[in-house]
């Protein structure tokens, strides 16, 4: 038998390696939405490990599902409406995921005095008054600032803050430290190098420059200061970060997003 060519091999090769990356597209993509996986991916434990640089790209369906909803709403219902179907339906679709995470930290950093009081509520399932109050009001103002854009605006800033609030969220997988021995995000959370933070980067990011890429650089700006403020609070907390924190994380910067929007659109 012929003995393969070195750029036979080659194409295998790159064949193998292409099918991998849909593998853990699809991977992140059912672990962060409720969106079934086919059968053909399969399932091995270090798909979740890299799966973290698709995290953006699922920023970008989820956000594309939401401006989807509200552009087939707005048409027949008035503008606020419209922005809450939306989240509705990105809150279905991702199981509020990083809602939860936002719930679990609001008790647990506003209930908890010591590291490890932080990590014990943190991980209990129930939640509590500064969990409740946490959600009721990050919802609330990001309905209400929602609703306040320009409606030509609204379905691109969501594409934009799905994504990139995404992307500085798991961009402390490079910098932080996972601080529980086990937990549903520990698969996930391995350290993340310099071409999987590229990855993330160039897939999060653009779209916070477009139409407006003066609105772009003040939004990343602000990100960037956020981020590094809030990966500061977390190690001095509890010495690092859990999921629960990058659920945290992502709900913050996709509020902040909105935030700046609307103050740089209605200055």
């Amino acid at each position: 038998m012929k003995a393969d060519s070195p750029r036979a091999g080659r194409r295998r090769g790159l064949a193998a390696a292409l099918v991998d990356e849909m593998r853990y597209a699809w991977t992140a993509l059912g672990y962060f939405t409720r969106v079934p996986i086919p059968k053909w991916v399969g399932y091995e434990a270090h798909y979740l490990e890299s799966a973290a640089r698709w995290f953006p790209c699922v920023g970008l369906f989820v956000g594309g599902i939401a401006a989807g909803v509200f552009a087939l709403c707005a048409h027949v219902v008035a503008q606020p409406v419209a922005v809450l179907i939306s989240m509705a339906a990105t809150v279905l679709l991702t199981g509020a995921f990083h809602e939860d995470g936002l719930a679990d930290c609001c008790d647990a950093f506003w209930g908890g005095y010591t590291r490890e009081d932080v990590l014990r509520i943190m991980h209990d399932s129930r939640i509590g008054a500064f969990g409740a109050i946490g959600i009721v009001i990050a919802l609330l103002l990001k309905w209400q600032t929602i609703a306040a854009l320009p409606a030509t605006r609204v379905a691109g800033l969501l594409i934009a803050a799905h994504a990139a609030s995404r992307a500085c969220a798991i961009s402390y997988v490079m910098t932080l430290d996972y601080v529980r021995a086990q937990g549903k995000a520990k698969p996930v959370v391995q350290r993340l190098g310099p071409a999987s933070f590229a990855w993330i980067a160039l897939t999060g990011l653009p779209a916070l420059f477009w139409p407006d890429w003066r609105l772009g650089l003040l939004t990343a700006a602000i990100l960037a200061g956020m981020r590094y403020a809030l990966g500061r609070w977390f190690v001095r907390r509890i010495g690092g970060y859990t999921g629960d924190c990058l659920g945290f994380a992502q709900q913050l910067f996709e509020l902040a997003i909105y935030l700046v929007a609307l103050a740089w659109i209605g200055r």
